[in-house]
């Protein structure tokens, strides 16, 4: 058996590798799919801060899932996630829901920031579908601590409502709810019509939804600089066509099926790369990219650097048209 070092800062231990053991120290259920959690130091040690919009890697069940934080990130003495089951997942949630309970310990990797507030915005517009309010609600935390214009959109099922009254104390009473889409759509159009200039709108919930918000605030004439966005995850992808990956330092090439991705046929033909969520989201096994052409299903990389051609990521992008990517490996 191997025991991997450790280090201590601040009273708090972490693994070698960026780990941390937290507590659950709180349950609650919220809405009929949404279980939330406390975490906390098994020691009472302070936690890591962290910027408002960040997510934590959580190890569930034997998988890495990432989940944002809805609390306040500075000096933090727990960590609070709320998590939607998802039935037809990869289990990370049902392993949350079912498995875990009061006082279990939980392995997480340290916040890591993809969803920030803009400090500068003159107004801050917060449209949130569904599980996508948690996020959002981190952002009024900081909000409220430094006393930011905040108005939210806030649609969901009839049963799965989450953190409604929370958001609504946070935002000074500045929220609207809605349960039936075409009220909300209704809605959204009249909101981003009227906004002040300097408003910076952000966006969290189902695909369908956040491509909604986005092309109707273009529709708008938003500037893209002032819309922001964050996905759960990649959505459910096709399987690809076969392509071929040639490592130009190591001179080998190989062979990605369809239904496998780059990044589980690298590892099998022993290539090890860095990576957590292994769903295009949080950009730890991006690769440069020396030649092809990829589908960038990822939702990591800018359009800008998509553009630019020069990196991949291997955990669900593609080759196009059958072309031969070559990576530095």
């Amino acid at each position: 058996m191997s025991v991997a070092a450790s280090t201590a800062v601040g009273g708090r231990t972490i693994a070698a590798d960026g780990v941390l053991t937290l507590v659950v120290c709180g349950i609650a259920k919220s809405g009929s799919n949404i279980r939330s959690l406390t975490l906390t130091d098994p020691s009472g040690a302070p936690l890591p801060a962290y910027i408002p919009g960040s997510h934590l890697v959580v190890e569930a069940g034997g998988r890495r899932n990432a989940y944002s934080l809805t609390g306040d990130g500075t000096n933090p003495s727990e960590y609070e996630i709320s998590v939607l089951r998802v039935p037809d997942g990869s289990g990370g949630s049902r392993w949350l829901h079912d498995e875990l309970d009061f006082g279990d310990e939980l392995r997480v990797l340290a916040p890591r920031s993809a969803f920030p507030p803009v400090a500068r915005a003159a107004k801050h517009l917060l449209i949130a579908g569904g599980i996508g309010i948690t996020p959002i609600l981190s952002h009024l935390h900081a909000a409220r601590r430094w006393g930011r214009n905040v108005q939210v959109l806030y649609t969901h099922r009839p049963d799965d409502a989450a953190h409604v009254d929370e958001v609504a104390a946070l935002s000074g009473g500045n929220i609207e709810v809605f349960t039936a889409r075409a009220a909300f759509m209704e809605r959204l159009q009249v909101v981003l019509r009227e906004q002040p200039i300097g408003t910076h709108l952000y966006v969290c919930g189902p695909a369908a939804l956040i491509d909604h918000v986005c092309e109707s605030a273009q529709a708008s004439g938003w500037p893209a600089s002032r819309v922001h966005s964050e996905r759960f995850g990649i959505d459910a992808l096709d399987p690809g066509d076969p392509f071929l990956v040639r490592l130009t330092e190591s001179d080998r090439t190989v062979a990605v099926p369809s239904g496998v991705s780059m990044l589980d046929a690298l590892e099998a033909d022993g290539v090890s790369i860095p990576n957590l969520c292994r769903q295009g989201v949080c950009g730890e096994c991006r690769i440069p990219l020396s030649g092809g052409t990829a589908i960038h299903r990822d939702l990591y990389l800018s359009d800008t650097e998509k553009t630019a051609a020069d990196a991949v990521m291997p955990c669900v992008s593609r080759a196009a048209d059958g072309d031969i990517l070559e990576v530095p490996l």
